[in-house]
């Protein structure tokens, strides 16, 4: 099966009309209200645990049809603004259903592993490392107990581009060591650690 027909079996379960505001992102991003789109994408997902798991292929194709387009990353932002929300409200959404929570944990697992945030060329830009970081905080102990693998993998990015000769800033090399050992100490931040960084970053 080819790939416009798997994206084709992923969206028969909308309507029509958003059937056809999907299939015009997919294929000409700037055609579209990409907020919209954005929106679109997250609330079916956390209605649908088995849309949550290969929304992120659409997202990533998205992002790249943007990206090819414009120059652009007006999707991205809508949909990494729309997760931190959900985030935020992340109590009232797991009382509420605990299958919709499910569904958004898949889902920020399949944007992560789609979206690449940790590939040198993302790593090289401060705000992705600055996006990258901060979700991590936020969900980095989910994202590892729902899929340890995946994570190790991510860190093993972060690790090599933290590392490696590739062109970053003082202030994204410091994020990623920040979060190297955030991990590494269960998650958690001590009290030295905590004064070490954000001295250094308020500096």
């Amino acid at each position: 099966m080819g790939e416009a027909s798997r994206d084709e079996y992923k969206i028969q379960s909308f309507d029509a009309a958003t059937q056809q505001l999907l299939k015009t992102a997919l294929k000409d991003p700037g055609a579209v209200d990409l907020e919209k789109v954005a929106n679109v994408i997250v609330d079916h997902s956390l209605r649908d645990c088995v849309f949550s798991k290969e929304a992120g292929r659409m997202c990533y194709a998205i992002i790249q049809a943007e990206s090819k387009q414009a120059g652009q990353s007006v999707f991205r932002r809508g949909l990494l603004n729309r997760l931190q929300q959900e985030y935020e409200a992340r109590e009232q959404l797991r009382a509420c259903s605990l299958q919709s929570w499910v569904c958004y944990v898949t889902f920020i697992c399949n944007v992560f592993d789609y979206l690449r945030l940790a590939q040198p060329e993302s790593l090289s830009r401060e705000e992705e490392v600055d996006c990258l970081v901060l979700q991590l905080h936020r969900v980095g102990e989910q994202l590892e107990k729902m899929n340890g693998q995946r994570m190790d993998e991510l860190f093993i990015l972060i690790r090599d581009g933290f590392l490696l000769p590739i062109d970053l800033s003082s202030l994204a090399r410091l994020l990623l060591l920040e979060i190297i050992e955030f991990r590494a100490a269960g998650w958690k931040t001590t009290p030295a650690a905590h004064k070490y960084y954000y001295s250094e970053v308020s500096d």
